[in-house]
Parts: structure tokens; sequence; C-alpha cells
């Protein structure tokens, strides 16, 4: 807690006035304060002068906040629960009650605004803090380790006796572990996290989810209560519960805070039990414009003249979790209207649009990619959405779809936009096929934006010349020139080329923006596939042949997009580098 002078100066005059301290030791912690440059009261703690708890009543009564001893409470275990443990032990803080609609903490420091305005919007209540000290804080701790081992006893329980019954809703959605299970989905929603993972050790199980790209650990449980909690997601997703020795998937949706969220449930075996990735689709918090995404400049103009044609294909590329079908959405919805039949084969559904005619694959009824391929060339589309290409007959079919007047939107699993040429002709399409069918092709990977919350820094000479050796000769050679390029390129005002260093940014941490980052944004390679690249691909060049080309002709990398990005604060360098690292 940050305190001023006067304020450590008061609390230690109160801690003389009530007998806490003795005053000639007072008096020596003063001195040796002063000389060190250090906190009065840090002095005196740190010398077992008084006790901490101690130092924070006498701290609350000067900073008029109300002071509660929790070393010998008794805690209700339901109101602990409002505040998740991990949250609880990482802040400091702990729930007490909700009275009139206002949750009342204990914390270490409640002059911290920033935390409690996290906590506020964590609950979603208004929150009241009351001060209390190291030890009441780890008699509260001690008592949610004691309420997760009570949920396991009654999880364990359940467990036994909904297999003895083998009645999949004999735990039911008041029970502990429903709770837990909803407090995680709850924190992953809240977070805006992508996927949760509940990953089985030796000792303990570990939640970790997804936030913009990256995977943060969020809590950590003891190891029994793995079996009820698995069991608990699989009933939820009509899996068999039975069944720990192959992968199972399925699905389900949640209400959080008034929406419904949609997830997707992937188990497997694991060395030390069974692990589950939860992927969380909420609709809500995806803009689905095209100009909202991060396309801009030429990427973005190739990639309308290609959704303007009337027929070929537009394939996007990049790895799982890249936003490839987030750019296919925005791209159907871009051309949407009631002159024109569109119909999807997805795997799974993942956004419902008003006005598409989207179908669920289904394997087990014999609904693949390639068998819905061709029951819907029967229904007279005009546009035809493909989740992926994982095959060669998908493929082919794909192709004979643009061949004979149909638009076709897809997907493949390659590092780069060029790479997913070389990827059709292994898949055994004909060259002269490939090249007369596909308009625009897309490689994209989302890096993480910087918060609002950001200070600048100029580059060493290091930054600066491995940025100048990306995109120096995109740049604006000079004054004259910036207002120019500054617009061709679609990036916002660039720094001119020759400059000494340039100015970037980085984010401010805070407990809404883990690392400084907050949300993602799209970095895009686009490649317009005109008579040059129609010749290559027909010659089988190599993806390096075709990307040399297409810079030729003007298609920016993706990795000068995200160096473009990080020069207009958008990102940064460390995350292009970390998205981009492996592409030229």
């Amino acid at each position: 807690m940050l305190l001023t002078k006067e304020q450590q100066d008061s609390i230690l005059k109160l801690l003389i006035e009530d007998g806490l301290i003795d005053g000639q030791m007072a008096q020596k912690a003063y001195v040796e304060a002063q000389k060190n440059g250090q906190p009065v009261l840090a002095v005196a703690k740190a010398h077992n002068l008084t006790t901490d708890d101690a130092i924070q009543r006498a701290t609350a009564a000067i900073i008029k906040v109300p002071y509660l001893d929790l070393r010998n409470i008794k805690f209700d275990k339901e109101k602990l629960l409002k505040i998740p443990r991990e949250i609880a032990e990482r802040q400091k803080v702990i729930p007490l009650d909700v009275v009139k609609g206002r949750l009342y903490v204990a914390v270490l420091d409640p002059t911290n605004i920033q935390r409690m305005d996290y906590i506020s919007t964590l609950v979603k209540l208004p929150v009241f803090p009351m001060m209390t000290s190291e030890a009441g804080i780890q008699n509260a701790m001690a008592q949610y380790v004691s309420d997760l081992r009570d949920i396991n006893k009654t999880a364990k329980s359940e467990e036994q006796e909904q297999q003895a019954n083998n009645e999949a809703q004999t735990i039911t959605q008041d029970s502990p572990i429903s709770k837990a299970l909803n407090s995680i989905l709850d924190y992953a929603a809240k977070t805006k996290a992508s996927d949760v993972h509940i990953e089985p050790l030796e000792q303990s199980l570990v939640i970790r989810c997804r936030i913009d790209g990256v995977l943060r650990k969020t809590m950590e449980l003891p190891k029994s209560i793995e079996p009820p909690l698995v069991s608990r997601i699989k009933i939820m997703a009509k899996l068999k519960i039975d069944e720990h020795r192959i992968p199972q998937d399925g699905q389900f949706s949640v209400i959080v805070n008034g929406k419904e969220i949609d997830l997707r449930i992937a188990t497997s075996p694991v060395v030390w039990g069974e692990q589950v990735v939860i992927r969380l689709l909420d609709k809500s918090g995806t803009s689905m414009e095209v100009e909202d995404m991060g396309l801009t400049g030429r990427a973005l103009k190739d990639v309308v003249a290609g959704i303007a044609q009337p027929n070929g294909m537009i394939l996007t590329s990049g790895p799982t979790g890249s936003g490839k079908s987030t750019t296919l959405y925005a791209l159907i919805k871009k051309i949407k209207n009631e002159t024109i039949n569109i119909v999807t084969l997805e795997d799974p559904v993942e956004y419902k649009m008003d006005g598409v005619n989207q179908i669920q694959i289904n394997n087990d009824a014999g609904l693949t990619f390639a068998n819905g391929l061709r029951s819907i060339l029967r229904q007279d589309p005009d546009v035809v959405m493909v989740g992926e290409i994982r095959d060669a007959e998908t493929a082919n079919l794909a192709v004979q779809a643009a061949l004979t007047g149909h638009l076709v939107f897809s997907t493949l699993h390659t590092n780069s936009a060029a790479g997913i040429l070389p990827r059709l002709l292994d898949m055994g399409i004909e060259p002269f096929l490939l090249a007369s069918t596909l308009n625009t092709v897309i490689g994209q990977r989302l890096a993480r934006r910087v918060s609002e919350r950001r200070e600048s820094y100029q580059t060493s000479e290091l930054e600066t010349n491995a940025i100048k050796q990306i995109v120096g000769n995109m740049l604006p050679q000079s004054a004259a020139e910036v207002a120019s390029v500054s617009e061709r390129l679609g990036y916002g005002t660039l720094p001119l080329a020759d400059s000494p260093s340039f100015t970037m940014v980085k984010g401010v941490e805070t407990e809404d923006a883990p690392g400084g980052y907050m949300g993602r944004v799209g970095l895009y390679e686009t490649i317009t596939v005109d008579d040059d690249i129609q010749k290559l691909i027909v010659a089988h060049a190599t993806s390096g042949d075709i990307m040399r080309v297409a810079k030729m002709k003007g298609t920016i990398s993706m990795r000068q997009d995200g160096t473009m990005k990080a020069l207009t604060g958008i990102t940064t360098m460390e995350e292009v580098n970390r998205v981009s690292s492996d592409l030229a």
C-alpha cells in the first residue's frame, strides 16, 4: 500500500498512543528509516517492534476504512465461492457478504482502486472494501482449501451413486461440482478466453485459459476433483462417461450474463488421467466486419475484388485458432443479400447467420464435407462455403463447383497464402483447373493488440535496422510522400524510411490487460491469382517462387503487415515475431 510520509507518521503516532509500540524503539525505527530511505512502518515491522495486525488496524483508522479481524473467523463456504480461489489468493481479497446489492470484501490494500474495479467487474456488483491483516487472509484461504475438499467429497459420493444407478442426471445443477464448473466457465467467459484446458497432473488438476491467444494458468485444484469434474462435462456434452480409453468430441451451451455461449468439448486420455479442452464460441464479442479484423490497404482491395467475382474460389490459410472461420463469416456477411442463395458446410456451425443455409457435418450419419458438397450443388446455390478442405475428394468437388459458376469459400491448414497452391496440387488437383478457378488466397495469423493504457519508447539500433530490413522499402522516403504513402497502404501515418529510430508503443499491464494487451488483430497476406501466378501454378512452382512474384506485384507479407501495424501502435514487434517467426 502506498502511504504518504504524513500518513505513516500518523500511524506510528497512533501505535505509540495505543501502547502497541514502544516510543523509544519507534524513534530508533524512524531514524533508521530516514537514514536508509525506507518507509518507517516497514522498518518497524522488519524489527518486530509491533505486529502486522496492529499496523493494519492503525492504518485503517488513519485512512478511515473499517477494519475486520479475520484471524479466528469461520467462513460461510457458499459466500467464499463468490470469488474463485485463485483470484482471491492472487488479489489478496476475501468475499464476505452481499448486503443491499453490494459485495463486502476484506483486503490488505483498500486504496487499490484498480483492483476493486476488477473485482467489481468480476462479480458484477459494487464492492465495499474493509481492511484486514495477512493472517486474516491466510485463515480465509485455508478455508477455501477446505471448501474444495468438501466439494471433492460430495462429488465423489455423487459419482459413485451415478455409476451405481447408471443415470447421468444424478449429478444435478445444484451439486458442488456443477458450481465449480460454472465458476470456471464464468471466469473464462468474463475474461473472453477462447479455450479452457483442464489438465491432469500426477498430484493435481490444472486449469488454464487461452486469453488473446496465450495460455494462462488460472487455478490448480486437488487431484481428487478430476473424475467428478470430467464426468460432469461429459454428461453435459452427452459423451460416454465410462469411456476413458479413446478421445471423444461433443458440445453444449451455457448462459453467462444473459448471453448464450456455445462450447465445443474434446476429451483425450493422457498419462495422468483425462484431459478436457473446451472451446468457447461467443459471437457477441466478435466483429463480423472485414474492415475491423485488420484487413487494410492492398490486402483489403484483393479480398474485396475476389469476392466481387461471380465464381471462383477464395481460400484462407493458417493454423488452428488463427481466425480463418471468422474471416470467412465476415466475407459471407459482406456479400449476403436476398438475391443470392448461400449454403455452408461446417463442422461445427460456429456462428448462426440469418439468411444463410448452414449445414452441420455429421460423420456418424454419413454427412461428410464431400457428401454434403455433392448434395448442396443440387440445391441451386450461388455461394458455397466449405468449412475446411481436408482431403482430395473435397478439394476436387470444390474446384468443380467453382468451375460450374459458383463462388466457393473454404480454408486449408498451411503456413502461408502461397502454401495453399502447392498443397492443392499435392491433393491431386490438376494445375490448369487450379489456375482457372482460384480468385484470391489469404494467409493469416492473430496478434495481440496493445491495450489503451500504453507508453511509447524509441527503438534501439538493432530493432531499427531489423524494421528497416522488413519494411524499409515500403515506408515514405521523404516528408512529401508521407501522406500519399500512408493513404495508399492504409495503416495510418507512417514514419520516414531513413528515421534514425522509430517511436513504438507497449501496453501497461493491468488486471484487464495481462501483459499490456487487450484483444487481437489479424495479420494478413493476400495473393490475387492473375496471369503470372497462373503460369507459376501450371509450372508447379514452389510457394517461395509464387510469393516472390506476388511481392513484386505489391503483395505485403504477414511479417510486413505486422511490422506496419507495430509502427502505427496497433501491436508490438514482440507479438509480430511470436506469431510470424516462421514466415518470410
